[in-house]
Order: structure tokens, then sequence, then C-alpha cells
């Protein structure tokens, strides 16, 4: 066996890549590699894993055998390579996008011995006729990229893996190097076993990204706030990540109209049209691609600016890795995530129907992004928590939460207190049981172990479950607990946490987010903001409105809803198409009201010599939104809205809400088929006349008048909707 201790790796490196020196660990893995020693490498995104072994490849002999889960990648990576290269043969994947006479070609390079390095997917290594012909092969080393996709508790669990390791047996044996970006203690243990390399020597580097910037936001008008965000931040690259493909599409829709150069990207688009929107984000030729998950993985664009998460991810891996494209190369990475805990809920009814075990893993996961997301502690400190990782710093000054620290108080008794519960339930109970125990909440859990007869029961009931979930992530950063991720996360007291107990000291604590609250806040600071709001004009715009109202007999409300008259004396719109960007204003509002609205702003405007504020103009898409589509024709067809409803999985509210913005925005409904069947004539006629002559369109003002007893806020509803799309479309 040749010795290639002695083979100058430095030269080697500038002769294939350019680079004049290795990044961290780069060159005692490669070393690893070349002594033909089992590797398992865990180095964050950015960190220049993909050249740990593709530099090996090129000096042994044979063809080293690269598993990876991402067609987009290998073509990344292979394009790469070529360019390293002068022979085109020397890099090549072998995947399901490939026509027969290019499988062909592929093959003949092999066996030619001219290809050092190919690419495979995990389901392509997995066909018997591949096995075959591969066992003609000789491999130099089988690389396994993103390996976490082999555990379970990875956030990418893919079945497949799970069989890579016969499937090398059978092909022949060959040193392993395994690689992935985020994994866990838990995560790396699984595959180490899984891939029998529970030998290997592991480099593992720091997954802190000091250039990065943590931020979590209520999410209250985000796509608005994006759109800001990536305006006030022109010609900078930005990935905006969505959960569903059909929001991915709306984004994107969002983006282009505000101006900004935006592709979508996800699993559902043709894969040329992918492939497309993915180089024109590589060439800059657009600033942003908005994506699910499936993008990213391994697109190496070092200047990526933003990473945007308009949906909060289902597992902190997936959030790190996603936040991990952001300023690869050292410079600014802003990683921006909008938070509510609806979505969380969201996710969890996803899992329903899965196996137990995937359900049980999967809310784990979720109850870790929760946690992260609420936690007013430095989230780097979190982040590297999770992975294992100590971040002795109290302040890491570029997250939101160092930046603008909670207030802290002392929690000595509190954690008394948890530690003394977890005693009592002898460390067999999660951190959510616990929580529930010391707040006093009885429910089905604590019944089934009769813990309301325990002494711990309602010891700290002044506080919400809420609290005491902060209380414990705090211990468990502090090191006086930790979790036994074999048990799906029970808490046991370390022993920190028994010192602790004996001897108890200061520990300093902060309350969580309530992203609830702080949202309806911002919803306020919205509504202050109308404070840029011209008072002058909105008083002119609402004398139009009344004298609108007069001379066609009907209530002003029904022309134009006052957020809609704050709007445009906030924003100035001086052309009917402008005017359909306004709050509640759609085409048909704007056609039938719309011109002496837009004449008399226009006219203040050139009078005052009024600067508009059009670059912060958010266009809404108009129209597009396939939920009221739906809505429309159903209601065409006469369905009964309890069907509606349930087709689209809304509540009646909620629907009702999606009808009013409809008819608000000036598209005529009829739904007298579905009144006429839930309440009698007389009582349609009184709610009816009685918005003829009202001063407001106010429900609880109607009920008021007449009747709670008589009438439902519903049946108000219902015949006000009759009533705007009659008298105002």
């Amino acid at each position: 066996m040749t010795d290639y201790s002695k083979v100058s790796l430095q030269e080697l490196l500038k002769k294939y890549f350019g680079f004049d020196s290795f990044k961290g660990n780069q060159e005692a893995i490669i070393r690893n590699v070349l002594a033909g020693k089992d590797t398992f490498v865990l180095m964050p995104t950015g960190g220049g894993k993909s050249l740990c072994y593709q530099l090996p490849s090129l000096i042994l002999p044979g063809t080293a055998i690269v598993i990876s889960p991402l067609i987009a990648l290998m073509k990344n990576q292979v394009d790469a390579m070529r360019s390293f290269s002068n022979e085109e043969g020397i890099a090549h994947f072998l995947n399901s996008s490939l026509t027969k006479k290019e499988i062909s070609d592929v093959k003949q390079d092999i066996l030619d011995g001219k290809t050092r390095l190919l690419y495979v997917a995990p389901e392509s290594l997995t066909k018997e006729e591949n096995i075959q012909f591969l066992r003609q092969v000789k491999v130099s080393f089988y690389a396994i990229d993103e390996a976490h996709c082999i555990s379970e508790w990875g956030h990418d669990f893919r079945p497949e893996y799970r069989r890579i390791r016969p499937i090398i047996n059978e092909i022949g044996e060959a040193p392993l190097i395994a690689l992935t970006a985020t994994a866990t203690p838990k995560v790396q243990h699984d595959i180490q076993k899984n891939l029998g390399m529970l030998d290997a020597t592991v480099f593992k580097s720091s997954f802190n990204r000091p250039n990065l910037y943590y931020e979590v936001r209520p999410k209250v008008h985000a796509t608005r706030e994006i759109i800001k965000i990536l305006k006030n931040n022109p010609r900078k690259s930005a990935i905006v990540y969505c959960l569903s493909r059909k929001k991915v599409e709306e984004m994107a829709e969002a983006l282009q109209i505000n101006g900004i150069k935006a592709l979508p990207y996800h699993a559902g688009m043709d894969s040329a049209t992918r492939t497309q929107n993915q180089d024109s984000f590589l060439r800059e030729d657009v600033d942003v691609i908005v994506a699910t998950i499936a993008f990213g993985m391994g697109i190496d664009k070092p200047d990526v600016r933003f990473v945007i998460h308009y949906d909060i991810p289902k597992s902190l891996e997936g959030y790190y890795q996603e936040t991990g494209r952001a300023g690869r190369d050292g410079g600014e990475g802003n990683c921006i995530t909008f938070y509510k805990y609806e979505d969380i809920l969201k996710l969890e009814k996803f899992m329903q129907g899965k196996p137990v075990a995937e359900q049980e893993i999967g809310k784990q996961l979720l109850l870790e992004t929760v946690a992260y997301a609420e936690s007013s502690v430095c989230r780097r400190k979190l982040l590297l928590n999770y992975f294992g990782e100590e971040y002795p710093e109290e302040n890491c000054h570029n997250c939101d939460n160092c930046l603008h620290p909670k207030e802290q108080f002392e929690g000595q008794e509190y954690v008394v207190t948890v530690l003394e519960c977890i005693q009592e339930v002898k460390e067999k109970f999660k951190g959510e049981h616990i929580a529930n125990i010391l707040s006093g909440n009885m429910n089905a859990a604590i019944k089934s172990y009769r813990h309301h007869e325990l002494e711990s029961f309602g010891a700290g009931s002044e506080e919400d479950t809420k609290f005491w979930n902060a209380v414990i992530r705090q211990m468990l950063i502090g090191n006086l607990l930790q979790k036994d991720i074999e048990n799906y996360g029970t808490l046991k007291i370390t022993d920190e946490g028994r010192k602790f107990l004996q001897n108890p000291t200061s520990f300093m604590i902060t309350r969580d987010h309530d992203y609830q609250t702080e949202g309806e806040a911002d919803l306020l600071d919205e509504a202050e903001r109308t404070s840029t709001l011209d008072n002058e004009l909105f008083n002119i715009l609402k004398d139009l409105r009344k004298k609108i109202a007069k001379q066609r007999n009907i209530p002003p409300f029904v022309i134009f809803q006052d957020p809609s008259l704050q709007d445009m004396a906030t924003q100035y719109p001086v052309s009917l198409e402008e005017l359909q960007n306004i709050t509640g204003v759609g085409a048909g509002k704007a056609q039938r009201f719309g011109k002496e609205f837009v004449d008399i702003i226009k006219k203040y405007v050139e009078e005052k010599e009024i600067i508009r504020p059009q670059d912060m103009v958010v266009k809404s898409v108009v129209n597009k939104s396939g939920l009221k589509v739906y809505i429309i024709q159903s209601i065409d067809r006469k369905m009964s809205l309890e069907d509606i409803a349930a087709a689209k999985n809304l509540e009646m509210e909620d629907l009702l809400r999606e009808i009013e913005s409809i008819v608000y925005s000036g598209t005529r409904l009829n739904i007298d088929y579905y009144i006429n069947e839930v309440m009698d004539e007389d009582h349609i006629q009184e709610v009816y006349d009685y918005f003829r002559e009202a001063e407001t369109e106010s429900v609880e003002d109607a009920l008021r008048e007449l009747g709670e007893d008589e009438y439902t806020p519903e049946e108000i509803r219902l015949v006000r909707i009759k009533f705007l799309s009659e008298m105002g479309n």
C-alpha cells in the first residue's frame, strides 16, 4: 500500500483547486482518508466539506463514490470538479435525470479509468444493475454526504439511507467518510452505528458562525416586512424559505410585482425550470430565490446576505442548515425568522397519520424549535447547546436577544422548585409534563399518573406553563438538567443540578417572548404608524365619501371603509391602478367609486407638493388568491357555506372574513340562497333596513340596536354581506 503521508497536500491543493491553504481541520481529515481510515466529519455549512473528499479522490487510485441525496447538488459539484481539470470525464453523476445513452457514456468513462469521482443518489445505488456494474470498479473510498439523512432523529430522515451499508458490503468494502453539517450527539451516534463505523476518527468543527445575525420576529404582515427588508437592501442576495409550494409561488409573485428580482424554487416545478432558476440566482440575474427546503443543500453561493424564514422550520437542524447558507464568505449574514405559534400547530397536524414513533420524534424536534423561537436567551448559546457545544460568552452581540436583552430576575427558588419536582417523579418525565405539574394544570396525563396528588402539584401555580418551560430551558443551558434523548426527552438532573439542590446559589433567568402579545403590539404600532397619516387629506376623503353616499342614497361605509381611507391618506394613490393596492380596494371598487377619490388626491398632492412614499407601497397580488376564486365559484354554484368551509378546512368565522374581504374589495356575491335557508324573511329585512340607515357597519352596534336575544353575530354578518354586495358593488 502506498504511503501518502509524505505527499505535499499544499502543492496539490494549489494545483487542483487554486487555494493557498486549508481551512480548519481539512488537511487532517484528508490525511486520515488517504491513510485508509474511516472518517466522520461534522462541519458546519460553508466549512469546506466537499474538499475533504474531492482532493483525496484525485490522489488515490480508482473511483471514489459519493452518495448524495440531491440531484442539483451533484450537478453543481460535477461542474465545479470539471472546471478544475482538463478531463471532461474526471467527475460524473449517476441518477434518474440521465438518458440511457448518457448512463452508458458515464459507465464507459469509469471503466476506462478516467473518472475519479462518481456522485450517486441513494435510490440509484440500490438498483441491481448499478450494484452489478460497480462491483467491477476499483472503489478508492465511499463518501456519504448529508449523512444526517441516516438518522430518524435527523431533520431530513430518508429510509433509503439505511440501506447504504448493506449495499456497500455487496459492491466491495473500502474506507468510509461520512459528512454532515448538522448533527446533535444523538444523530452522530446513529450515523456511526448504522454505517458500522463506530471506530471512525471523528473531526468536529465548531458550529459557531460569528458573522451570522439571528433574529425572530412576530409573524405580523410578514410579506410586507420581507418586501421592506429586501427593498432596503437592493442588489443583495437573499433566500426566502417557505414551507409550502403554494406559498413559494405567492411570495415570489408578491416580490416580483414590488420590483424585486425574485424566482421560485420547489420540487413541484419541472427540473429544467428549477435548474434555470437556480442558475439565474447563482449568475446574479436575480437577487432573491424563494424556495422550499428542497433548495440550498450544497449550493455554494458565498455572498448570500439574507436568509429569511417566512415559516418556521420543523427542526433546529433544518434551521441551522438553512441559515448556514448566509454569509459563507465571512461577510454579513442576516437570518430573520417570522414566527407565530399557529404555524407550529399546522406542522403538528401534518404529522397525523404517521407512525407513532415518527410522530413522537417530530413533536420533540418541533418543541426544540418553539423553545428557540420564544426564548429570550442568547440565540447563539441556544443553538450551540443543541449541537452539544458550549458557548462561553454571556453576550454574543449579534442576535436580537443580546442586542435588546430582556430584564433578568433572580430565579433561584424557581430552579429549586423544578429540581424537587423532577426528583419527586423519579426523573421519568418530559419538560411539558413537569411544567403542567408545577402550574397545577389538571390534564389527562396528570390524572392517569395521579400526579395531582404530588406535593409539587400546583407548587408554582402563580405562574403558567410557558413560564416553567422557560425556566427548564434555561436550566438545560446552565447544565443543571439534561435531556435523555433515548427516552424521548425525559429530564435528568446532572451532577451540577444535584450540587445546586444541596447548596442553591444565584441563578438569573428571563421570561420568554410572548409573540402573540408582541404581535398584537406590532399591530398597534402599525396603527400608530398611520400617524404618518395625513389627517387633513383623511378628512377631505371622508367628506367626499359622505357627499357620494348622499348622492347615491347609501351609507358611507358601503363606498370605502375607514381603513381604506386611512391607507389612501398615507400612500397618496393618484391612479386607479395604484388605488387597487390600497387596503380593501379591489378592481371592482376602484372602477365604481375610485375616479373622484384619485382625482382629489392628485390635486391635493400637487397643491401641497407632497413627495409620495411610493417606494414603500407594498403591492398585493390582485385577485390571484386561489381561495378567493374557489369561494366565488362555489357561491355561484350555490354551495352551502358549511360545505365551502369544510372543503377548505376553514372555521365559519374565517370563511365569513374571506367573503367580507371579497365584497369589500368590490366583487358582487349573491348569498340569498343561503340566507333564506337559515333566516326568516322578516329578520333579513329588519337587519337590511337597519344597515340602510346606520352610521357604522359595526356588528356590535347592530346587535345592541336589534336585540342580542333576537339575532346572532353570524346572522348580522350574513345580511351585512348581502347589503354591502347589493348596495356597493
